[in-house]
């Protein structure tokens, strides 16, 4: 048997199907549709088979099954192809901040953006002590327009006792999400897209699901206190990570943000 001759595209080509796969996989993991995926991508693996075996009748088929069903797949991953093209057009691929970070031409901002995670890790951890619940999302290499308007726009320096007041129980902008860029508050009260993820642990509610909403959708991060148990949570593309020190704390959101 002559085996075919393997091209440099070739590999290129199954390396970029692969990666695309694993992509739609992750966008897809812990919800409902995820098992509709791997449906998705049995048929078609027996149906490669079938026409690589040249079995015409089951070929044909699953040939006219996988045809019409392009139309069915934009019904049943509505949702999904939504987040994916909300994704693409909120997010900055050609970060020009990440090139000059490595040129080394923005050290400057670079630790002031520091200082500013020192004093939002202040602040989380004085609200943690007294059970204030808080939202914090912070931009990274994307735009985090789509959900600023939702809230109440601000330029405000980043610092604790400004945090700490804001989700203050009777404080009027203590309601919704903080919109953290560079080291400026520039939005409050903001609405996020909640995630119907269902890999989200049971006892985490609503504010949980919001920082999870909105790592879904964009490249940043967020921060959440918990109101019941005073826990810090730090949420990066859709992981949970408790922590108790505030110093590591710190340290996860400066290498985030590197």
């Amino acid at each position: 048997m002559e085996l075919p001759d393997i091209r440099i595209l070739d590999v290129v080509d199954i390396l970029l199907v692969a990666g695309l796969t694993y992509y739609l996989y992750r966008l897809v993991k812990g919800t409902a549709a995820i098992n509709i995926f791997i449906g998705i991508v049995i048929i078609y693996v027996i149906f490669s088979i079938t026409v690589t075996l040249k079995m015409e009748l089951l070929s044909r088929a699953l040939g006219a099954f996988t045809g019409a069903g392009v139309f069915a797949l934009i019904v049943v991953f509505q949702q999904e192809i939504r987040k994916f093209l909300l994704m693409l057009g909120s997010t900055n691929l050609t970060s020009k901040k990440a090139i000059l970070k490595q040129l080394r031409f923005l050290n400057k901002d670079s630790e002031t953006d520091y200082t500013a995670v020192d004093q939002i890790v202040k602040a989380c951890g004085r609200m943690s002590q007294t059970y204030t619940g808080a939202l914090i999302v912070i931009q990274r290499d994307g735009s985090l327009e789509f959900v600023k308007k939702t809230g109440d726009e601000h330029d405000i320096k980043v610092n604790a006792p400004i945090i700490e007041s804001i989700f203050f129980k009777n404080s009027p902008l203590h309601d919704g999400a903080m919109i953290i860029e560079g080291n400026r508050i520039t939005a409050t009260r903001v609405i996020l897209p909640v995630s119907d993820n269902n890999k989200i642990p049971q006892r985490f509610g609503l504010r949980h699901r919001a920082a999870v909403g909105i790592t879904e959708r964009s490249n940043a991060i967020a921060i959440v206190v918990s109101e019941e148990t005073g826990q810090i949570s730090l949420i990066h593309n859709t992981d949970f990570e408790n922590h108790d020190n505030l110093e590591q704390l710190a340290i996860k959101i400066k290498n985030h943000l590197e």
